[in-house]
């Protein structure tokens, strides 16, 4: 077979086929559990004239968009591929971490806004009654975080749920110090203080998934697989002289995917080309893998190695 720069080719597609896992329930009972309390802790805010409960319960309502973000990349991801999106839906879970940092980041800018503000204009309020709704919040946030739990350090759309929940549950946390301290001390500017706080540490963890979200978006290769690593294993197989157009990247959050050239005169047979893909799943956990073998180096190629 000749390519356009008359050279041989020999082509492997190790394209592993697996059946769509069933829904993940997990995301419908978050929601579930979370829209739920949204309409009880705000309604609560109004009944004690608490700004903190209503703030937490807006960061709440914006976490519940974050998991039905969450919950629709992942269901999407489910649907099989079609003549124009051979690839599927797959990379709907990478979009979903995006959008559920972006929405975390803006719901944190929120919160420290009306933080701020509440430091020049502290507010009377009922701090058991506040205690008691936050303590709620704590347990239902608490709960849903560990149905996240399983699957976290895989998946970084899991992961964007997780840390979502784990976010709400410090927050009715730092809700519940605050009116404690506030009920002992009398000062209404421990609220704010510790809001700060919560935020702060909201958005240290945020930052790290917006960054891998990003970098899986734009086809990045992902964060634990060693690009060089692999490029100097192809180049150490059997009568290889040379590598180039190597690309990795994700196809899906737990999808990473490989394509690249190689420069082997004697060319590739089946057998080689099916043992070098079986070792590179094995050892660098790509399972979805496409070499190409060529004869000769071309003359224009200026990422041979």
């Amino acid at each position: 077979m000749h390519g356009h720069h008359g050279h041989a080719h020999d082509h492997h597609h190790d394209h592993a086929h697996h059946h769509p896992e069933p829904s993940d329930k997990r995301y419908t009972i978050a929601i579930a559990l979370n829209l739920g309390f949204v309409i009880v802790e705000a309604a609560a805010g109004f009944f004690a004239n608490s700004t903190a409960l209503l703030s937490d319960a807006a960061h709440n309502l914006s976490d519940v968009l974050g998991l039905a973000l969450a919950g629709g990349g992942a269901w999407l991801a489910q649907r099989q591929a079609g003549e124009q999106r051979t690839y599927g839906y797959s990379k709907a879970t990478v979009l979903a971490a995006l959008a559920n940092a972006l929405v975390l980041v803006i719901a944190c800018g929120g919160i420290l806004w009306e933080a701020t503000s509440r430091f020049f204009r502290p507010e009377e309020t009922q701090p058991i009654f506040v205690m008691t709704v936050a303590a709620i919040g704590v347990f239902i946030n608490g709960a849903t975080a560990m149905l996240f739990l399983a699957g976290r350090k895989e998946d970084v759309n899991v992961r964007g749920a997780y840390l979502h929940m784990l976010a709400d549950a410090g927050v009715s946390a730092a809700v519940i110090v605050a009116g404690a301290a506030i009920w002992f001390s009398g000062f209404n500017w421990i609220d704010p203080a510790i809001s700060v706080l919560v935020v702060l540490l909201i958005l240290w963890g945020a930052w790290g998934l917006l960054r891998e979200s990003l970098d899986l978006a734009l086809d990045a290769a992902p964060a634990h697989i060693n690009v060089s690593e692999v490029r100097d294993f192809l180049a150490g197989q059997a009568g290889v002289t040379a590598v180039h157009d190597l690309h990795i990247w994700a196809m899906a959050a737990t999808k990473p995917a490989l394509t690249a050239h190689l420069v082997r005169p004697e060319g590739g047979d089946d057998a080689f080309l099916s043992q070098l893909a079986d070792t590179i799943s094995k050892r660098f956990g790509i399972k979805h893998v496409t070499i190409q073998i060529e004869r000769a180096q071309r003359d224009d190629c200026v990422d041979c190695h």
